[in-house]
Protein backbone atom coordinates (compact mmCIF):
# COMPACT_ATOMS: atom_id res chain seq x y z
CA UNK A 1 0.00 0.00 0.00
CA UNK A 2 1.38 3.40 -1.07
CA UNK A 3 2.30 5.81 1.68
CA UNK A 4 0.11 8.94 1.83
CA UNK A 5 1.70 12.10 3.19
CA UNK A 6 0.08 13.25 6.47
CA UNK A 7 -0.41 16.79 5.12
CA UNK A 8 -2.81 15.45 2.50
CA UNK A 9 -5.09 13.99 5.20
CA UNK A 10 -5.00 17.29 7.06
CA UNK A 11 -5.71 19.23 3.87
CA UNK A 12 -8.75 17.08 3.01
CA UNK A 13 -10.06 17.35 6.60
CA UNK A 14 -9.62 21.13 6.51
CA UNK A 15 -11.57 21.51 3.26
CA UNK A 16 -14.33 19.16 4.43
CA UNK A 17 -14.71 21.12 7.67
CA UNK A 18 -14.90 24.44 5.80
CA UNK A 19 -17.50 22.99 3.44
CA UNK A 20 -19.64 22.08 6.45
CA UNK A 21 -19.17 25.48 8.14
CA UNK A 22 -20.00 27.76 5.21
CA UNK A 23 -23.42 27.83 3.51
CA UNK A 24 -21.99 28.48 0.04
CA UNK A 25 -19.14 26.56 -1.62
CA UNK A 26 -17.87 27.29 -5.13
CA UNK A 27 -15.57 25.64 -7.65
CA UNK A 28 -13.36 28.20 -9.39
CA UNK A 29 -11.38 27.99 -12.63
CA UNK A 30 -7.94 29.60 -12.19
CA UNK A 31 -6.33 28.71 -15.54
CA UNK A 32 -3.70 31.12 -16.90
CA UNK A 33 -3.84 33.58 -14.00
CA UNK A 34 -0.38 35.11 -13.36
CA UNK A 35 0.95 34.75 -9.82
CA UNK A 36 0.91 38.51 -9.14
CA UNK A 37 -2.74 38.82 -10.14
CA UNK A 38 -3.64 35.74 -8.13
CA UNK A 39 -2.13 37.29 -4.99
CA UNK A 40 -4.06 40.52 -5.59
CA UNK A 41 -7.32 38.59 -6.01
CA UNK A 42 -6.68 36.69 -2.79
CA UNK A 43 -6.20 39.97 -0.91
CA UNK A 44 -9.41 41.40 -2.35
CA UNK A 45 -11.36 38.32 -1.24
CA UNK A 46 -9.82 38.16 2.23
CA UNK A 47 -12.76 39.67 4.15
CA UNK A 48 -15.45 38.11 1.96
CA UNK A 49 -14.47 34.49 1.46
CA UNK A 50 -11.94 31.73 2.09
CA UNK A 51 -10.19 30.83 -1.17
CA UNK A 52 -7.93 27.78 -1.38
CA UNK A 53 -6.04 26.25 -4.30
CA UNK A 54 -5.17 22.57 -4.17
CA UNK A 55 -4.83 19.35 -6.12
CA UNK A 56 -8.04 18.36 -7.87
CA UNK A 57 -8.02 14.87 -6.37
CA UNK A 58 -7.80 16.23 -2.81
CA UNK A 59 -10.63 18.73 -3.42
CA UNK A 60 -12.83 15.90 -4.71
CA UNK A 61 -12.05 13.77 -1.65
CA UNK A 62 -12.94 16.69 0.64
CA UNK A 63 -16.31 17.17 -1.08
CA UNK A 64 -17.06 13.47 -0.74
CA UNK A 65 -16.14 13.57 2.95
CA UNK A 66 -18.16 16.71 3.80
CA UNK A 67 -21.40 15.89 5.60
CA UNK A 68 -23.73 17.90 3.36
CA UNK A 69 -26.43 16.62 1.06
CA UNK A 70 -25.52 16.77 -2.67
CA UNK A 71 -22.31 18.76 -2.11
CA UNK A 72 -20.25 15.99 -3.71
CA UNK A 73 -21.94 16.89 -7.03
CA UNK A 74 -19.64 19.92 -7.15
CA UNK A 75 -16.84 17.50 -8.04
CA UNK A 76 -18.33 17.22 -11.55
CA UNK A 77 -17.07 20.75 -12.23
CA UNK A 78 -13.46 20.13 -11.23
CA UNK A 79 -11.03 20.11 -14.16
CA UNK A 80 -7.82 21.85 -15.09
CA UNK A 81 -6.43 24.33 -12.57
CA UNK A 82 -9.04 24.60 -9.85
CA UNK A 83 -9.62 26.47 -6.62
CA UNK A 84 -12.39 26.12 -4.05
CA UNK A 85 -14.10 29.03 -2.31
CA UNK A 86 -16.14 29.13 0.92
CA UNK A 87 -18.33 32.11 1.79
CA UNK A 88 -21.45 33.44 3.49
CA UNK A 89 -22.36 35.43 0.35
CA UNK A 90 -25.24 33.90 -1.62
CA UNK A 91 -24.34 32.08 -4.83
CA UNK A 92 -25.58 34.82 -7.18
CA UNK A 93 -23.61 37.56 -5.42
CA UNK A 94 -20.58 35.26 -5.41
CA UNK A 95 -20.78 34.98 -9.21
CA UNK A 96 -20.92 38.78 -9.44
CA UNK A 97 -17.92 39.03 -7.13
CA UNK A 98 -15.97 36.61 -9.35
CA UNK A 99 -16.81 38.67 -12.44
CA UNK A 100 -15.32 41.74 -10.77
CA UNK A 101 -11.93 39.99 -10.47
CA UNK A 102 -11.61 39.58 -14.24
CA UNK A 103 -9.27 41.89 -16.17
CA UNK A 104 -7.83 42.07 -19.69
CA UNK A 105 -4.42 40.49 -20.20
CA UNK A 106 -1.95 40.16 -23.08
CA UNK A 107 -1.74 36.98 -25.13
CA UNK A 108 1.47 34.98 -24.85
CA UNK A 109 0.93 32.69 -27.83
CA UNK A 110 -0.87 29.37 -28.02
CA UNK A 111 -4.17 30.62 -26.54
CA UNK A 112 -7.53 30.30 -28.28
CA UNK A 113 -8.98 33.67 -29.32
CA UNK A 114 -12.15 34.26 -27.25
CA UNK A 115 -13.47 36.60 -29.98
CA UNK A 116 -12.36 38.17 -33.25
CA UNK A 117 -9.18 40.16 -32.64
CA UNK A 118 -9.36 43.33 -34.72
CA UNK A 119 -6.59 45.86 -35.30
CA UNK A 120 -8.19 49.12 -36.35
CA UNK A 121 -6.84 51.45 -39.01
CA UNK A 122 -4.83 54.39 -37.78
CA UNK A 123 -1.50 55.72 -36.67
CA UNK A 124 0.74 53.70 -34.35
CA UNK A 125 3.31 55.15 -31.93
CA UNK A 126 6.17 53.54 -33.88
CA UNK A 127 8.61 55.29 -36.20
CA UNK A 128 9.72 53.61 -39.47
CA UNK A 129 12.01 50.68 -38.77
CA UNK A 130 11.93 46.94 -38.05
CA UNK A 131 8.40 47.16 -36.63
CA UNK A 132 6.90 47.62 -40.10
CA UNK A 133 8.28 44.22 -41.12
CA UNK A 134 6.84 42.63 -37.97
CA UNK A 135 3.41 44.08 -38.73
CA UNK A 136 3.48 42.92 -42.34
CA UNK A 137 4.70 39.47 -41.30
CA UNK A 138 1.54 38.79 -39.28
CA UNK A 139 -0.73 40.18 -42.00
CA UNK A 140 -1.22 43.81 -41.01
CA UNK A 141 -1.34 46.28 -43.94
CA UNK A 142 1.30 48.65 -42.59
CA UNK A 143 2.73 51.73 -44.27
CA UNK A 144 4.64 54.89 -43.37
CA UNK A 145 2.94 58.27 -43.22
CA UNK A 146 4.26 61.52 -41.74
CA UNK A 147 7.10 59.75 -40.00
CA UNK A 148 4.94 57.10 -38.28
CA UNK A 149 3.88 53.55 -39.07
CA UNK A 150 0.16 53.40 -39.80
CA UNK A 151 -2.31 50.54 -40.24
CA UNK A 152 -4.11 51.30 -43.52
CA UNK A 153 -7.39 49.49 -42.82
CA UNK A 154 -9.23 47.56 -40.12
CA UNK A 155 -7.92 44.00 -40.05
CA UNK A 156 -9.20 40.85 -38.35
CA UNK A 157 -5.89 39.46 -37.22
CA UNK A 158 -7.25 36.34 -35.49
CA UNK A 159 -10.77 34.95 -35.77
CA UNK A 160 -12.70 33.66 -32.78
CA UNK A 161 -11.69 30.09 -31.94
CA UNK A 162 -8.35 30.26 -33.76
CA UNK A 163 -4.99 29.83 -32.04
CA UNK A 164 -3.04 33.02 -31.37
CA UNK A 165 0.52 32.52 -32.63
CA UNK A 166 3.52 33.78 -30.70
CA UNK A 167 4.36 36.36 -33.40
CA UNK A 168 0.81 37.71 -33.38
CA UNK A 169 0.80 37.80 -29.57
CA UNK A 170 3.99 39.90 -29.55
CA UNK A 171 2.58 42.37 -32.08
CA UNK A 172 -0.69 42.69 -30.16
CA UNK A 173 1.18 43.40 -26.94
CA UNK A 174 3.26 46.11 -28.64
CA UNK A 175 0.03 47.68 -29.90
CA UNK A 176 -1.38 47.42 -26.36
CA UNK A 177 -4.18 45.13 -27.49
CA UNK A 178 -4.99 42.65 -24.73
CA UNK A 179 -7.39 39.99 -26.05
CA UNK A 180 -7.41 37.62 -23.11
CA UNK A 181 -9.50 37.85 -19.96
CA UNK A 182 -8.04 36.53 -16.74
CA UNK A 183 -9.70 36.25 -13.38
CA UNK A 184 -11.52 33.88 -11.10
CA UNK A 185 -14.17 32.05 -13.09
CA UNK A 186 -16.91 30.46 -10.97
CA UNK A 187 -17.86 27.17 -12.62
CA UNK A 188 -20.54 26.17 -10.11
CA UNK A 189 -21.70 26.90 -6.57
CA UNK A 190 -23.44 24.89 -3.85
CA UNK A 191 -26.17 26.43 -1.68
CA UNK A 192 -29.26 25.04 0.10
CA UNK A 193 -28.50 21.44 -0.93
CA UNK A 194 -28.40 22.43 -4.61
CA UNK A 195 -25.59 22.88 -7.13
CA UNK A 196 -25.97 25.86 -9.49
CA UNK A 197 -23.87 25.91 -12.70
CA UNK A 198 -22.41 29.17 -14.00
CA UNK A 199 -25.07 29.80 -16.66
CA UNK A 200 -27.78 29.80 -13.98
CA UNK A 201 -25.84 32.11 -11.66
CA UNK A 202 -25.04 34.77 -14.25
CA UNK A 203 -27.66 37.53 -14.05
CA UNK A 204 -27.67 40.71 -16.16
CA UNK A 205 -28.52 43.12 -13.34
CA UNK A 206 -28.89 46.12 -15.66
CA UNK A 207 -31.50 44.27 -17.73
CA UNK A 208 -33.36 43.14 -14.62
CA UNK A 209 -33.27 46.69 -13.24
CA UNK A 210 -34.70 48.02 -16.51
CA UNK A 211 -37.40 45.35 -16.57
CA UNK A 212 -38.46 46.22 -13.02
CA UNK A 213 -38.64 49.94 -13.86
CA UNK A 214 -40.80 49.16 -16.91
CA UNK A 215 -43.04 46.93 -14.81
CA UNK A 216 -43.53 49.75 -12.30
CA UNK A 217 -44.42 52.18 -15.09
CA UNK A 218 -46.96 49.73 -16.54
CA UNK A 219 -48.42 49.12 -13.08
CA UNK A 220 -48.62 52.88 -12.48
CA UNK A 221 -50.46 53.43 -15.78
CA UNK A 222 -52.84 50.54 -15.09
CA UNK A 223 -53.56 51.83 -11.58
CA UNK A 224 -54.29 55.36 -12.84
CA UNK A 225 -56.46 54.21 -15.76
CA UNK A 226 -58.37 51.82 -13.49
CA UNK A 227 -58.74 54.53 -10.83
CA UNK A 228 -57.08 52.26 -8.26
CA UNK A 229 -55.83 54.47 -5.40
CA UNK A 230 -52.37 53.94 -3.92
CA UNK A 231 -49.83 56.18 -2.21
CA UNK A 232 -48.07 56.79 -5.53
CA UNK A 233 -51.13 57.20 -7.75
CA UNK A 234 -53.36 59.35 -5.52
CA UNK A 235 -51.85 62.71 -6.64
CA UNK A 236 -52.32 61.75 -10.30
CA UNK A 237 -55.84 60.40 -9.73
CA UNK A 238 -56.90 63.57 -7.89
CA UNK A 239 -55.41 65.74 -10.64
CA UNK A 240 -57.16 63.71 -13.35
CA UNK A 241 -60.47 63.84 -11.45
CA UNK A 242 -60.16 67.62 -11.06
CA UNK A 243 -59.52 68.08 -14.79
CA UNK A 244 -62.41 65.78 -15.75
CA UNK A 245 -64.76 67.59 -13.34
CA UNK A 246 -63.73 70.98 -14.72
CA UNK A 247 -64.31 69.86 -18.33
CA UNK A 248 -67.69 68.36 -17.42
CA UNK A 249 -68.80 71.53 -15.62
CA UNK A 250 -67.67 73.81 -18.45
CA UNK A 251 -69.29 71.71 -21.19
CA UNK A 252 -72.44 71.32 -19.06
CA UNK A 253 -72.68 75.04 -18.38
CA UNK A 254 -72.47 74.63 -14.62
CA UNK A 255 -71.45 78.02 -13.25
CA UNK A 256 -69.36 78.38 -10.12
CA UNK A 257 -66.32 80.38 -9.04
CA UNK A 258 -63.98 77.94 -10.85
CA UNK A 259 -65.90 77.66 -14.14
CA UNK A 260 -67.50 81.07 -14.59
CA UNK A 261 -64.58 82.66 -16.39
CA UNK A 262 -64.07 79.63 -18.70
CA UNK A 263 -67.79 79.50 -19.55
CA UNK A 264 -67.88 83.25 -20.32
CA UNK A 265 -64.79 82.98 -22.53
CA UNK A 266 -66.31 79.96 -24.31
CA UNK A 267 -69.60 81.84 -24.83
CA UNK A 268 -67.70 84.89 -26.08
CA UNK A 269 -65.82 82.85 -28.69
CA UNK A 270 -69.06 81.18 -29.80
CA UNK A 271 -70.64 84.63 -30.12
CA UNK A 272 -67.80 85.78 -32.38
CA UNK A 273 -68.10 82.66 -34.52
CA UNK A 274 -71.84 83.18 -34.90
CA UNK A 275 -71.41 86.87 -35.67
CA UNK A 276 -68.85 86.10 -38.38
CA UNK A 277 -71.49 83.97 -40.11
CA UNK A 278 -74.02 86.81 -39.95
CA UNK A 279 -72.09 89.71 -41.40
CA UNK A 280 -75.18 91.67 -42.37
CA UNK A 281 -76.45 94.07 -39.74
CA UNK A 282 -73.35 93.98 -37.51
CA UNK A 283 -72.29 97.20 -35.86
CA UNK A 284 -68.77 98.58 -36.18
CA UNK A 285 -67.63 97.22 -32.81
CA UNK A 286 -68.54 93.62 -33.66
CA UNK A 287 -67.01 93.87 -37.12
CA UNK A 288 -63.80 95.13 -35.56
CA UNK A 289 -63.77 92.32 -32.98
CA UNK A 290 -64.38 89.68 -35.66
CA UNK A 291 -61.65 91.02 -37.94
CA UNK A 292 -59.11 91.08 -35.10
CA UNK A 293 -60.48 88.07 -33.18
CA UNK A 294 -59.84 89.94 -29.94
CA UNK A 295 -60.54 88.28 -26.61
CA UNK A 296 -61.23 90.55 -23.67
CA UNK A 297 -58.64 90.26 -20.93
CA UNK A 298 -59.49 88.07 -17.95
CA UNK A 299 -59.69 89.57 -14.50
CA UNK A 300 -57.44 86.81 -13.27
CA UNK A 301 -54.78 86.97 -15.99
CA UNK A 302 -52.61 89.17 -13.80
CA UNK A 303 -52.95 86.70 -10.97
CA UNK A 304 -52.11 83.80 -13.29
CA UNK A 305 -48.94 85.49 -14.47
CA UNK A 306 -47.91 86.00 -10.88
CA UNK A 307 -48.57 82.35 -10.09
CA UNK A 308 -46.77 80.85 -13.12
CA UNK A 309 -43.57 80.24 -11.19
CA UNK A 310 -45.47 78.80 -8.23
CA UNK A 311 -47.40 76.36 -10.47
CA UNK A 312 -44.16 75.31 -12.16
CA UNK A 313 -42.65 74.61 -8.74
CA UNK A 314 -45.65 72.44 -7.85
CA UNK A 315 -45.25 70.47 -11.10
CA UNK A 316 -41.52 69.97 -10.44
CA UNK A 317 -42.27 68.78 -6.91
CA UNK A 318 -44.77 66.20 -8.24
CA UNK A 319 -42.21 64.92 -10.77
CA UNK A 320 -39.57 64.71 -8.04
CA UNK A 321 -41.91 62.66 -5.85
CA UNK A 322 -42.45 60.15 -8.66
CA UNK A 323 -38.71 59.96 -9.34
CA UNK A 324 -37.97 59.43 -5.65
CA UNK A 325 -40.51 56.61 -5.45
CA UNK A 326 -38.98 54.83 -8.43
CA UNK A 327 -35.36 55.53 -7.45
CA UNK A 328 -35.90 53.47 -4.30
CA UNK A 329 -35.50 50.44 -6.53
CA UNK A 330 -31.79 51.12 -6.66
CA UNK A 331 -31.54 49.55 -3.21
CA UNK A 332 -32.55 46.20 -4.72
CA UNK A 333 -29.33 46.11 -6.70
CA UNK A 334 -27.07 48.16 -4.45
Amino acid sequence: MAHVAPWKYKFVDKLAKLAEEYPVVGIVNINNIPAAQMQKMRRNLKDKAVFIVGKNRLIKLALEKANKKNIKDLANYIEGQTGIIFTNINAFKLEKLMEETQTKAPAKGGEIAPEDIIVHAGETPFKPGPMISEFQKVGLPAAVQKGKIVIRKDTVLVKKGEVISRDVAQVLTKLEIYPMTVGLDLRAAYEDEMVFPKDVLHVDTEKVYGDVLNAIQYAMNLSVNAAYPTKLTMPMLIGKAARDAMNLAINGGIVNKFTAEHILRKAYMEMLSLASALSDGLDDELENLISNRQIPPSNEEGKKEENVEEEKKDEDEEENKEEEAISGLGALFG
